[in-house]
């Protein structure tokens, strides 16, 4: 089955409804802090070839809400209908009360060809092919304004030996330290830095080396969290020790305290703010995982909201819940119609 390109859907589109409008004057202004514009004109306005911003924020939220509403010219609707729901998104961003994602507001509407897609899960095999192809999947997805999601648990431990090399693997983290500092320079050329999260099981080798890889600031541009398995609370709420298991052979690598472990990660968290936890035979015995015959979910997205398959991607947006408060005879509540719409 052939998809269309990007390309390709933008011509049909263009085809039977135009191209974007100027923003229709009588649509109102938004009210930009001083803050909110010195993010905008650095990361998100756009600017020609030279380098200058070409539009202010009012026209930005129109390319979005246009080229956004535009896609639904494939599914029947006309230009006016269209016009009608590019306002409606205009106003709902203009008061900032629905923001998309910033790849969303960076490149809808430029042509750049590039995703609005923000957050991506990428696999990492192990092997040395497998290692640098998510390393430059990575390095693309930065570029455009995206994120990244790790499992390195595939990888074998430090130490372990490699047959095809007759050497000795590096382990996770220190393959980790290398998707850091290629972070670090892509954002050098992008409008803003890569997010990351790093993920390994509590049954890993490394474990105690990945739950303080942070603390002395080697590890810079990743959140990272540990796997948390039942096996692992059970021993933890009965006081034992659980199974390290090397993931290459499969076998029993050692033993360690779940409470030291669980006491370490807390004591990281404390320090750095990292690790956290994903508890991930919860994720993939519940709706979390709405398609559990693909097989367990391994990672999340880079702030951990919501787990992914190898290759998925999330789109998140923001809802301003501040805006939607109402006051009913001297109460404050929630204004659930305006929230459901």
């Amino acid at each position: 089955m052939k998809f269309p390109t990007y390309q390709e859907v933008k011509e049909e589109i263009d085809k039977k409804v135009g191209r974007r409008p100027t923003r229709p004057r009588e649509l109102p202004k938004g009210n930009w802090t001083e803050q909110a514009l010195k993010v905008l004109e650095e990361r998100y306005l756009t600017k020609n070839e030279k380098g200058e911003i070409i539009e202010d924020p009012d026209d930005m939220v129109w390319r979005v809400a246009w080229e956004i509403a535009s896609a639904e010219a494939r599914w029947g609707k006309n230009k006016k209908q269209i016009s009608e729901t590019a306002r409606e998104f205009y106003e709902l961003m203009a008061r900032r009360e629905f923001l998309p994602n910033s790849p969303t507001l960076m490149n809808a509407g430029t042509g750049n060809m590039l995703q609005y897609s923000a957050c991506f899960v990428l696999p990492v095999e192990d092997s040395i092919e497998g290692i640098f192809d998510a390393l430059k999947y990575q390095a693309l997805i930065h570029k455009s304004g995206g994120g990244t999601g790790f499992s390195f648990g595939r990888l074998r431990p430090g130490g372990s030996r490699v047959k095809s090399s007759s050497g000795t693997a590096s382990g996770p983290v220190s393959f980790m330290r290398i998707f850091d500092a290629a972070t670090n320079e892509v954002k050098q050329g992008g409008k803003r830095r890569g997010a990351n999260m790093g993920i390994l099981r509590v049954d890993h080798p490394d474990i105690m080396d990945f739950i303080h890889c942070k603390e002395e600031g080697g590890i810079t541009n990743f959140n990272i969290s540990v796997t948390v398995t039942d096996k692992f609370m059970d021993a933890y709420y009965k006081d034992k020790d659980y199974k390290l298991v090397d993931p290459k052979t499969g076998k029993v690598a050692g033993k360690l305290s779940a409470k030291k472990v669980f006491d370490e990660i807390a004591d990281g968290a404390w320090r750095t703010g990292d690790p956290g936890l994903v508890f991930v035979d919860r994720i993939n015995s519940s709706v979390a995982n709405p398609i559990p015959a693909l097989g367990p979910v391994e990672a999340t997205n880079p702030c951990g909201e919501q787990p992914l398959y190898p290759f998925d991607a999330c789109n998140l947006g923001s809802i301003f819940l501040t805006y939607f408060v109402k006051n009913v005879n001297g109460k404050r509540e929630v204004d659930w119609q305006k929230l459901k719409k």
